[in-house]
């Protein structure tokens, strides 16, 4: 059986920046406030004429580009997203339909903020059940399409873009050393809370718990990202950077603290670009790679958490 391995990535945010003295013009907030508790300074918003297959097809086409690779040689589209609005086509085949590819499998998920990491796995398995050889990965969300704008606990946290990773077979099982180019997934979720991160209505509109996520996230979390790291046999001391939901700061330092990775680069992309949900770790990720703060091959841990209550890991070699 093959292994898989992450050889490109590319993310794509619109022009617009949103900062927090914008916001400050539209609800009862201030840029003080929103650093303090959330940690974000800005983010990108997209028009109504961006919509997010457009987000994600110029992320998909960057990492394509990166990996040296034309679309038709894909032959798995996987988007990871909450903001479709249309039920049919899907993101991944109005994606597959702009960049002219194939014929590829298409195949959306939704499983909210942690979306990129379950679709990541599920492109590891395709490849290694010999379903697939070459997938392109995407995480895009659109949220300020479903933001509350009045609402100064939740729009303040929202940003629009898509990250994406060009995955193919490794054949070497065992990858590079060290483990697998894409370790073994942990993922679960808890459904009775699931009600603490919503998105509902006609339109649509994002709503959340906020004290009951930060509690879950900061506490039950940890211990669930170490075991990702026992999966994949790396100690959390030797990861080389930890690139976690981008949530907001307060979640992501003392998650990444707790997790003891003391050596590694903790990507904070949120602070710059707001929550992006899917979009999040391939985007985060995308840009510590563009930036040339973790080595090719370095053990980097992926943990999407969030919507549904719900979380995926794995332990990936970087590009």
């Amino acid at each position: 059986m093959t292994g898989s391995r992450v050889v490109a990535l590319g993310h794509y945010q619109p022009a617009q920046v949103l900062t927090n003295d914008d916001l400050a013009a539209m609800v009862d907030t201030s840029d003080e406030w929103i650093r303090s508790r959330v940690g974000i300074k800005t983010r990108h918003v997209g028009g109504p004429d961006e919509p997010v297959d457009e987000l994600a097809a110029h992320a998909a086409a960057k990492a394509l580009a990166a990996a040296g690779l034309q679309p038709s040689d894909i032959d798995l589209v996987l988007v990871a997203t909450s903001t479709a609005i249309d039920r049919s086509p899907s993101m991944s085949a109005r994606v597959a339909a702009r960049l002219g590819m194939g014929s590829p499998a298409v195949l959306d998920i939704n499983v909210v903020c942690s979306g990129f990491t379950h679709a990541l796995a599920t492109a590891d398995h395709a490849i290694r059940a010999g379903a697939a050889v070459r997938a392109l990965v995407i995480g895009a969300d659109k949220m300020g399409d479903i933001a509350d704008w009045t609402d100064r606990s939740t729009c303040v946290l929202l940003g629009d873009g898509a990250g994406a990773a060009v995955v193919t077979a490794d054949p070497d099982a065992s990858g590079a050393a060290g483990g697998p180019g894409i370790g073994p997934v942990l993922w679960g979720s808890v459904p009775e809370m699931g009600n603490a991160v919503r998105i509902e209505g006609t339109p649509p509109r994002f709503a959340q718990e906020g004290q009951s996520v930060y509690r879950w996230a900061t506490t039950q979390l940890p211990p669930i990202a170490r075991q990702v790291c026992e999966k994949a046999g790396v100690a959390p001391e030797d990861l080389a950077a930890v690139v976690l939901h981008q949530a907001n700061l307060r979640i992501i330092e003392p998650v990444a603290r707790k997790i003891g990775a003391v050596n590694a680069v903790i990507a904070r992309d949120v602070v710059d670009s707001g929550n992006t949900s899917a979009a999040s770790i391939p985007m985060a990720l995308s840009k510590l790679v563009e930036r040339g703060e973790v080595a090719s091959g370095a053990p980097v841990l992926l943990f999407g958490f969030g919507g549904n209550l719900s979380y995926a890991g794995q332990v990936i070699r970087c590009p």
